[in-house]
């Protein structure tokens, strides 16, 4: 059995990813705030921004946190197209979750149901993750671990999925979002830990690339990504905003005329 090494790096990746996780987290529930608010297609949009924010912030997490994985007797390599669709899952399962909340009349129903359907998304991007690993041996999972792993993913999906619902504030979406990093890093290392490797000494070249080859780069973007949509949704004026400018616009111009 290969020692399991899930922070070769310190605690640089623990701590990155978490960051990751919070800043999609944050971002999502910011533009979800701004899609209750609107109309057409501007929720759409803002729904949509929501989604990739979040699912990428869940991806980047998962990875980032990968690169402090390592195994005793044997090399690490991944599988690219594989690696490719946990993200696209990612995303997908997220947008299924944030448009039931954005456009559902029966909230209840459409949190549970979001909830449930993205927590299951969000676990099958990180098992995705994992078969997307090449190493020499075998990989065998703790059913218990998983399936608390699975239990966190969709209690941390609904509670995000409420949370965009009934947070407003900044500093409430701030602290929801620290909770919620907590939460998807939790599932992570969750899941990680039912990870026992029964490692198969050779010599062959692995097939895939490194970490540093493909996730790291991926990583770098999708993190740069969430940072400058970050910025865009910061310096973007709210629905109320706009209401305030267009009433004093035509204020003045009444009193022009």
């Amino acid at each position: 059995m290969g020692h399991l090494d899930h922070a070769a790096l310190g605690w640089l990746t623990p701590v990155l990813s978490y960051a990751m996780a919070c800043t999609g987290a944050a971002l999502g529930l910011r533009c979800t705030v701004r899609a209750l608010g609107a109309t057409g297609r501007s929720r759409r949009n803002w729904l949509v921004t929501a989604a990739s924010a979040i699912g990428t912030g869940i991806w980047t997490m998962h990875f980032v946190a990968m690169l402090g994985f390592s195994v005793s007797g044997t090399d690490i390599r991944y599988d690219v197209p594989l690696t490719i669709l946990s993200l696209l899952v990612a995303m997908l399962v997220v947008c299924a979750g944030v448009f039931a909340v954005g456009y559902s009349r029966d909230r209840t129903r459409a949190l549970f149901l979001g909830g449930l359907t993205t927590g299951l998304g969000v676990a099958s991007m990180h098992y995705l993750g994992m078969a997307a690993v090449r190493l020499h041996g075998d990989v065998a999972y703790d059913p218990l671990l998983v399936g608390l792993s699975v239990l966190i993913a969709v209690v941390a999906a609904t509670a995000a999925l409420w949370a965009a619902l009934n947070i407003k504030s900044p500093v409430a979406v701030t602290i929801a979002s620290l909770i919620m990093g907590a939460a998807v890093s939790s599932m992570h290392y969750t899941g990680m830990f039912a990870v026992g490797v029964d490692v198969t000494p050779s010599d062959e070249v692995l097939p895939g690339v490194t970490a540093m080859q493909f996730i790291f780069p991926l990583a770098v973007g999708l993190g740069s990504y969430l940072f400058l949509t970050s910025a865009f949704v910061a310096l973007s004026p709210a629905t109320g905003e706009r209401e305030a400018s267009a009433s004093a616009q035509r204020s003045a111009e009444s009193a022009v005329g």
